[in-house]
C-alpha cells in the first residue's frame, strides 16, 4: 500500500512481482501453516496469483472481479473470466481468489442500479471463492445490515474487508472471514506501524465474542 501512486492494473511490472515474490517468500517461512495471501494494487490480479504460487500462499484478494467502476487510477473492468483462465494455465488452482463487490475507493455510478446481492450474485456465478464487502474507503467500516443481506443471497462464503475494530466486531459476527489491517497499526492509521498491543486486544475480544450469545 506504500507504492503511491498506485499503477492500474497491466502496469504493474516485473520488478513489483519480484519483489513481492521475495516478501512473501519470506513470510512463508515464517509462517509455514498458517493460511496466508497477497493482494497488489491496483487491480494486479494476474500478478498476484503468479506471486502466490511461487511463494507457496493459499490465496489473493482481487479486486474489478465483476463489472466495471471507476478507481482512483481510471477505469477497471470486469476480469474473472481471464483471470481464472490464467490461474488454470500456470496451474494454480489450489489458490484462492477473494473478490471484492462495490469496492471501496471508487465510483459505482455506471452500475447504480445494481445491488450488492446482486453483484455478489454475479461474482458467485463467475466462480468466486469469496465475497469481500468493505466500506466506502479504507478504515471506513462495511454495513452490518447489508452483510446479512448478502449472506442470504449467496453461498459463498462473505468476508467483511474494511473498518473492522475491537469495538464492532460482533456487528459482523456472521461473516465467512475477517480482513483487518488499519485498526492493528498505530492509532489505527494504515499507515502507521503495527501495535502488538491493539492485535491482542482485538483478539482478546474475539475469544470473548466466540463464548458469547453474540458469537453464532
Amino acid at each position: 500500500m506504500y507504492d503511491l501512486p498506485y499503477l492500474h492494473t497491466e502496469s504493474v511490472g516485473p520488478e513489483t512481482v519480484a519483489a513481492m515474490t521475495r516478501v512473501c517468500t519470506k513470510v512463508r517461512e515464517v509462517l509455514p501453516k498458517l493460511p496466508l495471501g497477497v493482494q497488489i494494487l491496483a487491480g494486479a490480479n494476474r500478478q498476484a496469483i503468479a506471486v502466490a504460487l511461487a511463494a507457496g500462499l493459499d490465496f489473493i484478494r482481487a479486486e474489478g472481479f465483476v463489472f466495471s467502476h471507476i478507481a482512483d487510477e481510471g477505469q477497471m473492468d470486469a476480469c474473472a473470466g481471464s483471470l481464472l483462465r490464467y490461474r488454470k494455465n500456470i496451474g494454480a488452482q489450489n489458490i484462492l481468489v477473494f473478490t471484492d463487490i462495490k469496492k471501496k475507493h471508487s465510483s459505482h455510478e455506471i452500475t447504480a442500479d445494481l445491488s450488492t446481492s446482486e453483484t455478489a450474485k454475479a461474482a458467485e456465478f463467475f466462480s468466486s471463492d469469496g465475497i469481500i464487502l468493505t466500506g466506502s474507503a479504507t478504515g471506513v467500516a462495511a454495513d452490518p445490515y447489508e452483510l446479512n443481506t448478502v449472506k442470504q443471497e449467496v453461498k459463498s462464503p462473505v468476508l467483511v474487508g474494511s473498518g473492522i475494530t475491537a469495538n464492532n466486531v460482533h456487528l459482523f459476527a456472521k461473516a465467512s472471514g475477517l480482513i483487518v489491517g488499519s485498526h492493528f497499526k498505530e492509532n489505527g492509521i494504515w499507515s502507521g506501524n503495527l501495535c502488538p498491543q491493539r492485535v491482542n486486544d482485538f483478539m482478546n475480544k474475539i475469544h470473548d465474542l466466540k463464548g458469547s450469545s453474540l458469537w453464532p
